[in-house]
């Protein structure tokens, strides 16, 4: 894995995104992350995941200098892929842990929505959908788990206006389920995932199930044509500048 580190403890795995000071995603990253995912579904010692990144940064979000040089079809493809991810995070059949250890924005806030707990460094520390700020939608899966969290209001208020959530104005919210110091944020993580892992996994499975799949089902139904939406509105004219200035100006 070329953008992941992984370990185990005593049936707890920890998978961090390592790529760059900002942990951007990109279609590889995405394609080590759902095949990791796939491998600790599998292996039965693993009773529950920790989601997490390096450095200062859980994740900005896409990796935008890259995909600027997407044609349209490949960009879908990474999408796709994207998308069916955060999806399948949702439903994962073992406990995920979201350990945000700093910005936690866009794609990553997608990311960080599909896991069933979430645990954030208070600070500079911010959690967001922003795109709206620079022009570009939204999937209908995310937007349908910022609703499941925040309530249709709030979500409407979040996605429409870009709020860059600090992390108290996002645990007031429910969009964070715990604040604690940068320090204690592994240590915390690991209890956690160790109190959902003590539960029995097939009824956990099951439960998960019976509460997510059919919000799921439903988000894939709409996902495509999100999609190319998305897709179409991210390569007009007006947008495509947005970008282009974000990747010059930072």
């Amino acid at each position: 894995m070329s953008f992941l580190q992984i370990s185990e403890k005593a049936g707890i795995a920890r998978v961090a995104l390592s790529r760059g000071k900002v942990n951007a995603v990109n279609e590889t990253v995405v394609d080590e992350l759902a095949e990791c995912f796939r491998k600790l579904e599998e292996d039965r010692n693993i009773r529950a995941v920790i989601l997490t990144g390096t450095g200062k940064f859980f994740t900005f979000g896409f990796d935008i200098p890259e995909f600027l040089g997407y044609a349209k079809n490949d960009f879908i493809r990474y999408l796709t892929k994207f998308t069916d991810f955060y999806t399948y995070l949702f439903t994962y059949p073992k406990p995920v842990i979201a350990a945000l250890n700093g910005h936690t924005i866009a794609g990553g806030c997608m990311m960080a929505i599909a896991c069933d707990y979430r645990i954030m460094v208070p600070g500079k520390a911010k959690i967001s959908l922003n795109e709206i700020e620079f022009g570009s939608s939204l999937f209908a899966g995310s937007v349908e788990l910022m609703k499941l969290w925040l309530g249709q209001r709030n979500a409407e208020a979040a996605m429409l206006g870009g709020t860059m959530f600090s992390v108290e104005e996002a645990h007031r919210l429910g969009l964070i389920d715990r604040i604690v110091p940068p320090e204690e944020l592994e240590g915390e993580a690991e209890k956690t995932a160790a109190r959902f892992a003590e539960k029995d996994a097939a009824a956990f499975r099951s439960i998960k199930k019976l509460l997510r799949k059919p919000l799921a089902d439903d988000m894939k139904k709409r996902e495509r044509d999100s999609i190319l939406e998305f897709v179409d509105i991210w390569y007009s004219e007006a947008t495509w500048r947005r970008l282009q200035e974000k990747v010059i100006h930072g």
